[in-house]
């Protein structure tokens, strides 16, 4: 046996690992995301409750594994070494595409991936096949390759995309009208036949979808439910419904029961159906290289992969556990969770998407159609329904992003749509059928508003697409990937194992970490009055720090034209401006919070962050300027300009000395003396403009050079006057906690 496959065996294992994870987080989004945006339970309970679901569903995946293994190829004409680049091709493939998606915060689905990585990669193992084989065309491609299977998975994603949504907006429709949002009374009344349905599905669901295949229910019991399903189906709703109005007048939470029995049943179906997408393949590949070294022939032809397969329930057990650790853990889960629920929420969010001109094209349609609509509509039958969605007071609904009714909507409508399309055999993808239900229930329950329904389209827009380009870009990787493994051996699988692995890395160490450091508010909303000042002035400080020392690098490297040095100070201007962007659009949300600490000295608060946004800004519109000159080869600036920021320079760094001082100390007992020094940087800077002008007077240095100087001149004097600002907006918040203190 060639060394070059105990390595591949030893890289799928690995590699099985690490796509169970990064699988894992991908898809936790499909099981969790109505129990989080519901806040049903404490997330270790809703955790838990998923986690058995997983262990359920794992070790009743064995029939699964077939798809691995004959599902888009005809193992049967390919030999043990064509399978194994085959195989280690899509696995290097898949963990780095979901691992990529995760790092965005985007869904996708792990079936489209597996079934698009496989015939890639098959595709490019038989384009080497009928290259080394003259009795071949690539005309005789197609008998090796399963290509029917990628044309149903395509019309799969249409129906499900366009249905799920469908669906999902006239139930949470017809649920609110039923219901409202202060459904208390009328749940008493209906609550229960209402949950009744919803338990039905999603016990269908779990037996269906996550179980059918796992040998605990006979052919025949399954056969017996579907001949009688209507019956079956009724009788559960009566018995379901029966046994939800005791516990309701027990006082039970029914809904939360709902929810966390849909939680359970999707995450038992996700681990049931969706684990072949994670280990499928390196079980396929161990199982073949037992074949080969039992045969001792490595050019074997693999036709005992066509047989069922028996997986060990040792192997899957564990790979349930590696599943619920990743579950508890993994950040990258929550990270993608976050993307629907911020999509979905019923509160004012700091929006992660732009809008697009399909996106504003869109709103106003439907504002058109609205107003259309309310015309036609009797007044007194349209006040009827919009008191049906009288949303309630942010007091009242808590900090949740949406409410009990439409998580149970959210569960049962996927539930049921997935049952339905396996029944007809429509190879309907959870994660399509769970995110779209979710954005169709937002939508109908006018979650996405006049302020927020642009952002929200474009996140569904680019969610989707993304879907589209999991297949896309799983073929085309995995295609090149198997190529340069069958064509270069040992040397291409070395090559590619390195390169995976520095991608894996820079995703989950380094652009974590990055991730992990973003924040929205420049304070700790959680503390009191004066923890708020402390870290209000701690968060300014730094950034003035980094703010002083950017704007001094970027004069040394302008003076010496280093191209390097005022790139790299352009992307942290870029940085500082970003972050205190984030600060000003994440406002709302802390002056709230800041209102409910009774903190009655807020708009301190804004004036700090508008003035460090400014700051920010001010510094941006020098740096990009003196990068681009120098980028652009222009001529640089003349000794007089040179020798005039040098002196600006020392002014700067004094005042940003000074005021970086008082905000370290909190004294601002100095105040004065930073608006002197200010005024004589003024006097200075006006100097300054005067010798420039006389310069250009007497035609000396380049134009672009003095329009660059007189750039830097007027933007040093935005930065400092919004500095000096910043430290008296500083001093005031410091002095009113102080005086409210006092009093108290």
């Amino acid at each position: 046996m060639d060394p070059i496959f105990t390595v591949i065996i030893i890289i799928l294992a690995l590699l099985a690992i690490l796509d169970l994870i990064v699988g894992v987080a991908n898809d936790a989004v499909n099981f969790l995301n109505s129990a989080l945006g519901a806040k049903v339970a404490p997330m270790r309970v809703i955790l838990g409750v998923a986690a058995v679901g997983i262990l359920l569903g794992v070790v009743t995946s064995n029939g699964m594994m077939e798809v691995a293994r004959k599902g888009v190829f005809y193992p049967e004409l390919f030999t043990f070494t064509e399978v194994m680049m085959l195989f280690a091709g899509v696995m290097l493939t898949d963990v780095i595409l979901l691992n990529t998606f995760n790092s965005l915060g985007l869904p996708t689905s792990t079936t489209v991936s597996l079934i698009f990585e496989l015939l890639g990669s098959a595709v490019a193992v038989t384009v080497f096949k009928v290259a080394n084989d003259s009795a071949l065309t690539l005309a005789d491609v197609g008998q090796f390759i399963n290509s029917g299977k990628a044309l149903v998975m395509i019309s799969g994603i249409l129906v499900s995309v366009a249905i799920s949504f469908i669906v999902g907006s006239v139930l949470m429709y017809f649920s609110r009208m039923l219901f409202s949002f202060r459904y208390e009374r009328s749940f008493g009344r209906y609550g229960a036949m209402w949950c009744g349905v919803s338990i039905v599905g999603i016990l269908y669901f779990a037996i269906f979808k996550g179980m059918k295949s796992s040998g605990l229910f006979s052919v025949e019991f399954l056969h017996s439910i579907n001949d009688n399903i209507f019956l079956v189906l009724g009788v559960a709703w009566v018995a379901s419904s029966l046994l939800l109005f005791v516990l309701q007048k027990l006082k039970v939470n029914i809904l939360k029961i709902t929810i966390l029995s849909g939680t359970f049943a999707l995450a038992l179906a996700f681990a049931g159906n969706d684990l072949v997408n994670f280990i499928g393949v390196p079980i396929a590949g161990i199982d073949a290289y037992n074949l080969a070294l039992n045969s001792g022939n490595e050019q074997m032809l693999m036709s005992e992969m066509a047989k069922p397969a028996q997986v060990n329930p040792l192997l899957l057990i564990t790979a349930g556990v590696i599943m619920m650790l990743t579950l508890f853990f993994s950040r990258s889960a929550m990270r993608v969770a976050q993307t629907q629920l911020s999509l979905s929420s019923q509160n004012a969010e700091d929006e992660k998407f732009g809008s697009t001109p399909f996106s504003r094209t869109l709103v106003r349609f439907a504002i058109a159609a609205n107003a259309a609509y309310k015309k036609l509509m009797p007044a007194s039958v349209s006040a009827k329904i919009e008191r049906r969605f009288e949303v309630l007071p942010e007091a009242e609904r808590g900090n949740v992003a949406y409410d009990n009714v439409r998580a149970v909507v959210n569960l049962a409508a996927a539930a049921i749509l997935i049952c339905i399309g396996t029944s007809f055999k429509l190879p309907l993808s959870t994660t399509y059928v769970v995110f779209m239900v979710a954005m169709g229930s937002s939508l109908a329950d006018r979650a996405w508003g006049r302020d927020s329904a642009v952002y929200r389209i474009t996140g569904v827009m680019v969610v989707i697409s993304g879907w589209f380009m999991t297949a896309i870009a799983g073929f085309v990787l995995s295609f090149v990937i198997a190529s340069s493994l069958v064509w270069g051996g040992w040397i291409a699988l070395i090559i590619v194992v390195l390169i995976c692995g520095y991608a894996l890395c820079y995703n989950l160490i380094f652009k974590s970490k990055k991730n992990d450091d973003d924040v929205t508010s420049i304070i700790d909303e959680s503390a009191g009055a004066e923890d708020a000042l402390y870290s209000c002035t701690k968060s300014a400080c730094h950034l003035m720090e980094e703010l002083s020392a950017i704007y001094n690098h970027m004069l040394v490297a302008l003076f010496t034209e280093n191209r390097k040095v005022l790139k790299e100070t352009v992307a942290q201007s870029e940085a500082i401006y970003r972050e205190t962007s984030r600060y000003k659009y994440g406002m709302m949300g802390t002056l709230k919070k800041l209102h409910e600490q009774n903190v009655e000295t807020a708009h301190y608060y804004v004036q700090v962050v508008d003035y460090l946004n400014e700051t920010a800004k001010a510094l941006l519109h020098i740096t990009r300027p003196a990068y681009e000159h120098i980028n652009n080869n222009h001529k640089g600036l003349s000794e007089e300009q040179i020798h005039d920021l040098k002196i600006i320079n020392d002014e700067v760094e004094n005042i940003f000395n000074a005021v970086n001082d008082m905000l370290r100390e909190k004294d601002f007992s100095k105040l004065n003396d930073v608006l002197t020094m200010r005024d004589r940087l003024f006097f200075t800077i006006a100097e300054c403009i005067k010798n420039q002008i006389r310069r250009i007077k007497t035609q000396e240095g380049s134009t672009k050079a003095s329009a660059l100087f007189m750039t830097i001149l007027s933007e040093t004097k935005v930065i400092v006057l919004h500095s000096r600002n910043l430290l008296k907006s500083e001093a005031y918040f410091l002095n009113k906690i102080t005086q409210a203190q006092e009093e108290a």
